[in-house]
């Protein structure tokens, strides 16, 4: 099978590579092993929280020049300010146009958003239905705030998150209460206490009469409050919705914040951008893995994967996002850390002594997050020190950054996803005006 891009990875990165080029026309497949990280993640889009000296960061596009101070192999520093500004943009755009409304401040500043801890974490982008707690004045006009679970829902604890939210100084003012809803059709749900999750709830909640009892216990439970926090429970491809209704049966402002997997805020926007590949017309190959490739000339020629067994999969250009150790796109062995499908040259590593800090807690990064295949400019790897012109890599996989510690992991897999599509973009209209032009050349000759 022919296409003019094969994408390697079903998470953010291959994703937006993949959307990219099927809006540009571009024959595309995209070959999803399994579930994406997004079953694990907040469901919002972090650009840069703390740069790699771990000084916090509140304006992530201005500090990209300090960033590339600290680390010019870093990838924000590889694609420079304006490329990424255009990236998030566009995603934002895409997400807008799927339904999936993603916002920042308007001073451009990172934001806050609540964790089922009580804690804040730094982002830049949320979905419309989780509430943005400015850096400048976290408690700003609430008065009162809400933190509600559903009965017999093991995932959320309001009393744990109400406890270190009023240990901080800026709610000190603010009242903090507790609330347990009861779920209608619970008893008949509940099969252990072990399988109640969010997914299950979601389910229950689409029914529109089921909803309107949650509604109704839920202003009985909660009395009066400027915002009520909920766990996010509430369906992916039409949680928005059904939290709109629920505002409206209530009367109540209402914040969704992420659980423990699945994490449907972060299923809503994987699901969003797949059902729009799938509109502009891409192929999407799930469940299946790719085993190997074959390298001729300093290019990929052709990969085979696991259920296409000797069948070769042939395309002009490749992408490679198949994330990092949680996604299986790098392997530790006992000495050292490789990438698993071709065989790719990695970052320098050290001695696996030092691949992690003493403390698991440590304020510095452990070195293992930041290893992964080294990349050029274009972001395309090398293979036995030969660099491989039509193949790239994108997101988790590339080296020289730590994305849970910079805060910095959505924003890389968008940024360095679209980049490569835009190459991508670009070789194939440079083949098709060649392929145009020797056609022409030849009818010359002919005539």
């Amino acid at each position: 099978m022919k296409f003019d891009s094969i994408i390697i990875g079903g998470g953010v990165a291959g994703l937006s590579c993949a959307i990219r080029c099927a809006e540009a026309g571009l024959k595309t497949a995209v070959i999803a092993a399994g579930q994406s990280a997004l079953h694990f993640s907040s469901g919002s889009v972090d650009v840069l929280s703390r740069l790699p000296n771990g000084e916090a960061v509140n304006a992530p596009f201005p500090a990209f020049e300090e960033l590339k101070n600290q680390c010019p192999s870093h990838p924000y520093s590889k694609l420079g300010e304006l490329q990424c500004r255009e990236a998030i943009n566009w995603y934002q755009d895409m997400m807008e146009h799927c339904g999936v409304y993603l916002t920042a401040q308007a001073d451009e500043q990172n934001h806050y958003r609540v964790t089922p801890m009580g804690t804040f974490r730094s982002t830049w982008l949320s979905q419309q239905t989780v509430h943005q707690f400015p850096h400048h004045q976290l408690a700003e006009g609430l008065a009162e705030i809400a933190l509600v679970t559903v009965d017999g829902f093991r995932d959320f604890q309001p009393q744990l998150a109400a406890d270190n939210l009023s240990k901080l100084q800026a709610f000190a003012g603010v009242k903090i209460k507790t609330a347990a809803v009861e779920l209608p059709d619970f008893e008949n749900m509940q099969r252990n206490p072990c399988e109640f999750r969010s997914i299950d709830i979601s389910r229950v909640l689409r029914d529109e009469t089921k909803l309107h009892a949650f509604a109704k216990s839920m202003i009985q439970q909660v009395g009066k409050a400027d915002l009520v926090v909920l766990p996010a429970i509430f369906g992916n491809g039409d949680g928005a919705a059904t939290i709109k209704l629920l505002e409206g049966l209530t009367g109540f402002k209402i914040c969704e914040l992420p659980t423990m997997p699945p994490s449907l805020l972060g299923i809503r926007l994987e699901e969003a951008m797949k059902s729009h590949y799938k509109r502009l017309g891409g192929l999407l190959l799930s469940g299946d893995e790719v085993l190997k490739g074959e390298f001729n000339n300093g290019c990929l020629d052709k990969i085979f994967t696991r259920n296409h067994e000797d069948i070769p999969l042939v395309a002009d250009s490749f992408l490679l996002a198949s994330g990092s150790f949680f996604s299986k796109g790098l392997s530790a062995q006992r000495h050292a850390v490789c990438e698993p499908i071709f065989g790719l040259d990695m970052a320098d590593s050290t001695h696996r002594d030092h691949w992690y800090q003493p403390q698991f807690f440590s304020p510095q990064s452990h070195p293992f997050m930041k290893m992964g295949v080294e990349c050029n400019k274009q972001l395309n790897p090398t293979l036995n020190q030969q660099v491989i012109k039509n193949l790239y890599c994108a997101g988790a996989i590339l080296a020289h950054y730590d994305p849970v510690q910079e805060g910095s992991g959505s924003g890389v897999a968008i940024s360095t996803g679209y980049y490569v599509a835009q190459q991508m973009i670009t070789a194939h209209q440079h083949k098709h005006e060649h392929v145009t032009e020797t056609q022409a050349k030849q009818e010359r000759t002919i005539a």
